[in-house]
């Protein structure tokens, strides 16, 4: 058998990286899902690919 090559799923943040309302768990599953989310209380679009993006600078630039 070949083997299997887990793939991290990308972490879905727990609140709004702009204005830090907790998002509910049905927004996490949808940002999860559609890698793209509107924050019901800042209207700011999240998008999961900018936070990945964001974590992987930051984790290039401390080395």
């Amino acid at each position: 058998m070949p083997d299997r090559t887990e793939t991290t799923k990308p972490a879905v943040p727990e609140s709004c990286p702009h204005c830090g309302k907790p998002l509910r768990p049905w927004e996490q599953v949808l940002l999860s899902v559609d890698r793209a989310l509107m924050c019901r209380n800042c209207w700011y679009r999240i998008y999961l690919e900018a936070i990945e993006s964001d974590s992987d600078n930051a984790n290039q630039e401390s080395q």
